[in-house]
Parts: C-alpha cells; sequence; structure tokens
C-alpha cells in the first residue's frame, strides 16, 4: 500500500496546486464567462472524483457504469454553465450589431458562497475517493444518518482532505500575497500549518503527541502576533477585523473539538470547525477588494469587536490548555473533568450541566499546562513592552513580575508541591501556597496559624514598604496578563465604557464599597467555616468542596478570566478598580499605612503641564493625580497598584514613586535619585519678534531635569 499512497499523495499535491490556480482564476475573473468557465472546471473535477465513489460503493460493472453515467451527467450540466454564457455575450453582440462588450462580473456573496462550496466539493469527494482507494471504507450511504455523519467526519479528519486543504491554503496565500496586506497572508500561513499539524489526521506512533504539542505552540504565536499586530496598528481595515473574529470563533470550536476527540473519542465538532474555517477563507480569497477598501476601524473605540477579539482567544486557550493537559500529564488529568449524568428531570439536567461547566472550567483554568501556556503567550507580550520601556525601575519590576509568574502560577504548585508533597491535596487547596486563598485553613489545620503568620505578616509588611506592587504588580499572576502591550492599551475601556466610567478617579464609589463588602465577608465567612469543618465541629461544603477552597476557585479561577474577557465593557484592570479581588483589598488596607506614594520633583512643571499623560497612561483609571500634583506634589491612593506607567509616560521626567527606600534616603540626608535628560516643558509665541526670547511660564526653566528642583 505504501506505492499506491505514494501516487495518491502526489495527485493530492497536484490537485492543491491545480486548486489554488483555480482560485486565483476566480479572483482575476472580470466577466460573466471567465466565471461560468472556473464553475465548469470545478464542476468537472467533482464528477470524477464522484464517479471513483460511486464505483467503490458498487463495485464491478454496474459501479463502473454508474460511475461513468454521474460523471457525464455532471460534466454535461456543467458544460451547460459556459455555453450559456457564451449565448449570453452572443446575443449582446448581435443585438447591438457590432462587438460590445458584456456587463463586468459582480462579485457579490453568491458568488464567493458558489466558489467555496464548489472547492469544498471537490477536496472532500477527493478526499473520500482517495481514502477508498487507500483501502479504508465506509458504510454504504443508504443504512442511515449516523453512518453517513461517520462518513462525512472520516473523510474531513482524513490526511488526504486536511494535508490537501492545508496545501491548497498556503499555495493561494502565495499566488495572491500582491492582492492582500501583509498581515493577511501571515494569518493564512499561520492557518495552513495549524491545518497541516490536525491530530486527527494520523494514525502514527508520536503524530498525536507532535501535532498537539506543535499545533498549541503554533496558535499561541499566532494569538501573539495578533495581539501585538493590533497594539500596532491602532486602525484596522473593516474586512480584516471581521475575518480576525470569524476565524478565532472558528479556533474556538476547533479546540473544543479537539478535546472533544482526545478525551471522549468524539470527531464531530472538530471537522465541523475545518469546514467552518474553510468557508470564512474561501470567502475572504474570492473577493480580496474588500480587504483593500478604504474603510478602518478604531478597534480602541468598538468594545464589541475587542470583547469578541478577547472571548474567541480565551475559549480556544481553554479547551487547547484542556488538551495539553491530557496529552502532557494524561495520569493526572484522564478521567478528572466533571461528567455528572445528563438525564432525569430538566432541573436536574440543567443543575449538572452547570455543575459540569464551572468545575471543567475550574479545573483546566488552574492547571498547569493551561498556565504555563497562558504565561508563554501573556508574557510574550510583556517582553515586547520591556523592550519599549525606558524607565529602569520598572524594567526591573516587570522581570520580577515574569519570574514570580513562572514560579508561583507553575513551578511551585504543580512540579515542586507535587515532587515534595505527593500524597497531599492540590496546591489551590493549600493557603501556603496558594497565599491569594487568605485565612482559610484547608488540610494544614495544625499549622493554621504559620499560614496567617506568613500570609498576612510577610505579605503585609512588604506592602507596608513597598505598596501593594509588591502584590498587584509583581506577585500575583493577573499583572502578566494585564500590562502586555495590547492588553496593555485597553486602558482606553476605562474612559470609554459607561461601566468602567463608574470608577474612574482615586474615590470609593459606593458601588465599589459594596462590593468590597461583599467580598470581605465572603471571604470572613468562608475561612472559619473551613476552619470548623476542618476541626470536625461542622460538616459544611460549597460545591462539594471546601468553602474556602470554593470561593479561591470561584474567585481566581472563574470570575477573574470573566472580568478579564470583559475587558473592554468593566475596564482594564477591573480586579483592582472594582475591589472584587479579596487579596487586593487587604494589600490595599497595608498600603494605607505604608510608604508608599507618587510625588513629583516640581509642582510647577505639573501646573504647566497639558498633556495630562500621567493619567492618561495609568491602567487603573486615577484620571485624579494630576490635580494632587499641581496642588500637594504627591499622590497617595489605596487603589494604585505601582505599575509605574505614569512615570513613563511623564514627558518630563518629573514623577517618581516613593517608598522605604527613598524615606530611609532622607533619614540618611541623601538626595533622591535625579530625573532622565528630558527638557522641561517650554512655551513658545508662535511668531516671536525679531530679538525677543522665546516666552517661558512662571517657575519653568529651560534646563534640563539632570536634578530635583525641589525637596520632594
Amino acid at each position: 500500500m505504501l506505492g499506491v499512497d505514494l501516487v495518491l499523495g502526489i495527485l493530492a499535491a497536484l490537485m492543491a496546486v491545480f486548486t489554488a490556480l483555480v482560485i486565483r482564476w476566480a479572483v482575476e475573473a472580470r466577466m460573466p464567462l471567465q466565471a461560468a468557465a472556473i464553475v465548469f472546471l470545478l464542476l468537472m473535477m467533482a464528477a470524477m472524483f464522484g464517479g471513483i465513489v460511486v464505483y467503490f460503493f458498487h463495485p464491478g460493472t454496474t459501479g463502473l457504469v454508474e460511475g461513468l453515467w454521474l460523471a457525464a451527467g455532471v460534466m454535461s450540466a456543467g458544460a451547460l454553465v459556459p455555453f450559456l454564457a457564451f449565448l449570453r455575450v452572443a446575443q449582446v453582440q448581435l443585438t447591438a450589431n457590432e462587438s460590445l462588450p458584456t456587463a463586468p462580473l459582480r462579485k457579490g456573496v453568491a458568488f464567493g458562497a458558489l466558489i467555496a462550496a464548489l472547492v469544498l466539493a471537490n477536496e472532500f469527494l477527493m478526499g473520500w475517493a482517495f481514502d477508498l482507494v487507500s483501502g479504508l471504507r465506509f458504510a454504504p450511504l443508504a443504512t442511515g444518518l449516523g453512518p453517513l455523519a461517520t462518513s462525512v467526519t472520516a473523510v474531513i479528519d482524513s490526511p488526504w482532505f486536511l494535508f490537501t486543504m492545508a496545501g491548497e491554503m498556503a499555495l493561494t496565500a502565495y499566488l495572491l500575497r500582491s492582492r492582500f496586506d501583509r498581515p493577511f497572508v501571515i494569518v493564512v500561513s499561520f492557518q495552513a500549518v495549524l491545518m497541516l499539524l490536525s491530530p486527527p489526521a494520523l494514525g502514527l506512533s508520536g503524530w498525536r503527541e507532535i501535532s498537539v504539542v506543535g499545533g498549541s505552540a503554533v496558535m499561541i504565536a499566532l494569538f501573539v502576533y495578533l495581539m501585538e499586530h493590533i497594539y500596532r496598528e491602532k486602525e484596522l481595515n473593516v474586512a480584516f477585523s471581521r475575518y480576525l473574529t470569524r476565524l478565532l470563533g472558528v479556533y474556538g470550536l476547533m479546540m473544543a473539538g479537539l478535546f472533544l476527540w482526545a478525551a471522549y473519542g468524539q470527531p464531530l465538532l472538530f471537522a465541523a470547525s475545518i469546514v467552518l474555517e474553510m468557508l470564512v477563507y474561501l470567502d475572504a480569497v474570492v473577493r480580496p477588494e474588500r480587504f483593500s477598501a478604504p474603510e478602518r476601524m478604531v478597534w480602541q473605540l468598538n468594545a464589541n469587536w475587542a470583547f469578541q477579539l478577547l472571548a474567541f482567544i480565551f475559549v480556544a486557550e481553554l479547551f487547547m490548555g484542556a488538551l495539553l493537559d491530557l496529552q502532557i500529564q494524561p495520569g493526572v488529568y484522564a478521567g478528572a473533568f466533571p461528567s455528572l449524568p445528563l438525564s432525569g428531570s430538566t432541573f436536574i439536567v440543567l443543575e449538572n450541566a452547570a455543575s459540569n461547566g464551572f468545575w471543567f472550567f475550574a479545573l483546566v483554568a488552574g492547571s498547569t499546562w493551561f498556565l504555563a501556556m497562558m504565561g508563554i503567550e501573556m508574557g510574550a507580550l510583556v517582553v515586547f513592552k520591556f523592550r519599549e520601556t525606558r524607565h529602569l525601575e520598572t524594567k526591573i519590576r516587570l522581570a520580577l513580575m515574569m519570574a514570580c509568574y513562572g514560579l508561583f502560577a507553575v513551578f511551585f504548585p504543580s512540579v515542586y508541591y507535587s515532587a515534595v508533597f505527593p500524597t497531599w491535596a492540590s496546591g489551590t487547596q493549600v493557603p501556603i501556597l496558594g497565599w491569594s486563598m487568605g485565612i482559610g485553613s484547608a488540610p494544614l489545620v495544625p499549622s493554621v496559624f504559620v499560614v496567617l503568620l506568613v500570609t498576612y505578616v510577610a505579605t503585609g509588611a512588604l506592602t507596608a514598604l513597598f505598596g501593594r506592587r509588591v502584590i498587584c504588580s509583581v506577585f500575583c499572576t493577573a499583572p502578566l496578563m494585564y500590562q502586555g502591550t495590547a492588553i496593555d492599551a485597553m486602558k482606553s475601556f476605562n474612559r470609554s465604557s459607561p461601566f468602567a466610567r463608574k470608577y474612574l478617579s482615586s474615590r470609593f464609589s459606593a458601588l465599589y464599597s459594596t462590593t468590597t463588602a461583599v467580598v470581605l465577608v465572603a471571604l470572613v465567612g468562608t475561612s472559619f467555616l473551613s476552619y470548623f469543618d476542618q476541626t470536625g465541629r461542622l460538616n459544611i461544603t460549597v460545591g462539594g468542596t471546601d468553602p474556602s477552597v470554593f470561593l479561591f476557585v470561584l474567585s481566581f479561577s472563574v470570575l477573574w478570566y470573566v472580568m478579564f474577557v470583559t475587558i473592554p465593557y468593566t475596564g482594564n484592570y477591573n480586579c483592582v478598580t472594582m475591589g472584587w479581588c479579596y487579596t487586593g483589598t487587604i494589600a490595599q488596607a497595608f498600603q494605607k499605612i505604608g510608604f508608599f506614594k507618587l510625588k513629583v520633583r516640581d509642582k510647577q512643571v505639573c501646573r504647566d503641564c497639558t498633556t495630562l499623560d500621567c493619567a492618561k497612561s495609568c491602567p487603573v483609571g486615577l484620571v485624579d493625580m494630576p490635580g494632587h500634583f499641581r496642588q500637594k506634589g504627591e499622590f497617595r491612593s489605596t487603589k494604585c497598584c505601582g505599575v509605574g506607567n505614569c512615570v513613563g509616560a511623564c514627558p518630563y521626567g518629573n514623577l517618581y514613586i516613593y517608598d522605604v527606600r527613598h524615606w530611609f534616603r532622607n533619614r540618611l540626608g541623601l538626595p533622591i535619585p535625579p530625573a532622565s535628560e528630558v527638557s522641561l516643558p517650554v512655551l513658545r509665541n508662535p511668531s516671536p519678534r525679531v530679538g525677543a526670547s522665546p516666552a517661558v511660564p512662571a517657575g519653568v526653566t529651560t534646563r534640563t531635569a539632570t536634578s530635583p528642583t525641589g525637596s520632594p
């Protein structure tokens, strides 16, 4: 069979080349007769492969005759299309009694859909025929819908279909590269590689491992590229922006399909997503003129589009994480996903479905490989930001933040914990490792006071000394997600979203105070329930688990990600701005009694400043900080999480972060480190008189800010 497969492989490659050329002809077609000829070619190929399929289902003379009749019939019908188009041309010319051009071809939705359907039909029939030739036979179509679905799915998941489509996609992108912008060609190149790395395509030893891990790496690279692209390009072509959201929606379905295939042996959803991806792709390439249209979209002003982007990417990431968990650690995750029976009354079915969904979401979002994948993806965006940042202290903090994510999200909860304590419960149930758990005792009742000491005294002391940036900008895993280039740019939604605007400035709104109170009551209540459960005085569980564990899972394995994808509506860093993170709220209390604040070197510089760049750059929307700088020369807010964007954004180097280090410098009589070599603001008259000096506002000098202009 090796010789047969080799011949079929060569034919499939030729088919991919021919189909890519036909698609290019369809793109270049300007007259109806050209379009009719293309339709005829596609119908002719479909007839040929359809005849082969018929012969294999009825082998022998009868099947041969039936196949030939089918092929001849379809070809004859297909020949009518160019013939009728030719008659139409002739009629126009004869009626006018002179040679006149016919009306140009209108490439609307119908034309694109027809070409896409014919290309898919050809690829499907070719894959079916090659499967049959290579020895893979299917149940007869007459046996019912179930065998038909099985047959169709098997064809789509076969290498003849998937690999041919991948080659066709890559060749088409190359042939049409001059008609599309570079980002579209790059995205399509990613698509071709991802289709080539389809795990169900081959049953060879090692293919599943290579394709799952390799495909996940390529998918991560695609997401990073898209995020960085939208960060660089504030305005997107409307057609390209729609293509991205449709493609990402399909990829969400595709990763869900791969998970169902790997976990439960159900390949149907994956096959359906492949077909949808090809329809989205073919509709785009057949009508490329939309991608060169002048209509543009400012994505930072389009909350709905940004939400779709984040939501679809996250769905794909969630199922990709589940797939990686199953592939890399099958002993841990095989059978671990919840599967309450979906039978009984409607209420029971809905309740069990909700429970399954919640715990699947929570289990995957807290799993090692999901967090590792998210760390690589979002960490890459932080690296891009690191390269742009000029402020040394911010660079150091970003490096510490990435290191802490690797330690606290991946290494300690999984590698270290499972190796040192193999018989203990999951790391998310242990407060000292899952420090954001808070007061809950879980399985460490004998050392609960040690846990309290480590959790609150250590982190509280650090927060009092250096501010809540210790938690909210370094130790916590959230900052890595928030501070990459594209996600950081979404802080614009803090001011444009009607809901997010309710949390602007350093004041505590009634809504903020209510949310914080509810969260803290829940923390204290579940913590004491957990303690009394562990000591045997009570026997209360929430969702089948320890109350404090449930609160931790709800807050940081479910709610956090829901709030992350809703950034376009709730604003960036909403765990801080809205006060729903109990760890941040506790850190906020320690910051209130600590040293941390923002200070300026010269209040007059802030008074003369008209840019307000410090407020615009703040990821938590502290828009009132310029007023404090002008009046007091400093700004102190327990909402400030010390990201430091404002320091780097100040065009005059007039702003710096004050903490215990500066307190000691003051006590020792040491000067505050100077600003960078940045010119202080100088206002000039638009048309100065000859010999006149440029106008300088009162209190502002023309020298460079190489040293503080006053004691902070």
